[in-house]
């Protein structure tokens, strides 16, 4: 099944950033994309999330000095249209492995791509990385650990839900039940001819 592929690079993924658990060091994509083209997106995919999970934790300290906020903001933003890229490139991907797919008469479209999902999947790789941690940390308390523990539970369901869902979805896709439609995210306040602050700057 495609969600128990994307799930292991997912995991392999996280605990490779945590041996040096920094947003500074340098990647390197474990998988050649000119033979392991789908695997080299996901992992990329999942770097990408997990280096910007650990900004959104430092820009949250209430001592960060302002200048070095606003540079990490600003890495956060490239972060995040690298992440919309990505899921870009993985829907490409699935886009020509189904080009020839017959879609049926009663076909329907899904609401969100297969790359949306994998993005979700990504998100709560994390998730349920850092909420163990936190059900096993040895200097919280009891409580704390308990409440934590629960609510890794419902992630590890919600896991388990998500890929199915996606697994559903690529099959449907395949069998010509459902049918892609990619529209891109078209987002202005990146390019600076849509968004007018960026434009004035010219």
């Amino acid at each position: 099944m495609f969600s128990s592929k994307a799930n292991s690079i997912f995991q392999e993924v996280i605990k490779k950033y945590h041996i040096i658990n920094t947003v500074d060091q340098s990647f390197t994509n474990v998988y050649d994309k000119n033979t392991h083209l789908l695997e080299h997106l996901l992992y990329r995919k999942c770097w990408i999330d997990t280096v910007q999970w650990h900004f959104e934790d430092i820009i949250r300290d209430p001592q960060i000095d302002p200048v070095a906020a606003l540079k990490l903001k600003r890495q956060i933003d490239a972060s995040n249209q690298d992440r919309t890229d990505m899921v870009e490139f993985i829907d490409s991907y699935f886009l020509d492995k189904y080009k020839n797919t017959s879609v049926k008469d009663n076909g329907t479209i899904n609401t969100e791509s297969p790359a949306w999902g994998v993005d979700r999947l990504s998100i709560l790789a994390l998730k349920i990385y850092h909420m163990e941690e936190e059900a096993t940390r040895t200097d919280a308390s009891e409580t704390h650990r308990e409440a934590c523990q629960k609510k890794l539970d419902i992630l590890l369901e919600q896991r388990e839900d998500l890929s199915t869902a996606i697994d559903t979805l690529l099959d449907d896709i395949s069998k010509g039940d459902k049918y892609m439609k990619v529209y891109k995210q078209m987002k202005m306040y990146n390019d600076d001819e849509l968004n007018p602050v960026l434009r004035n700057q010219k």
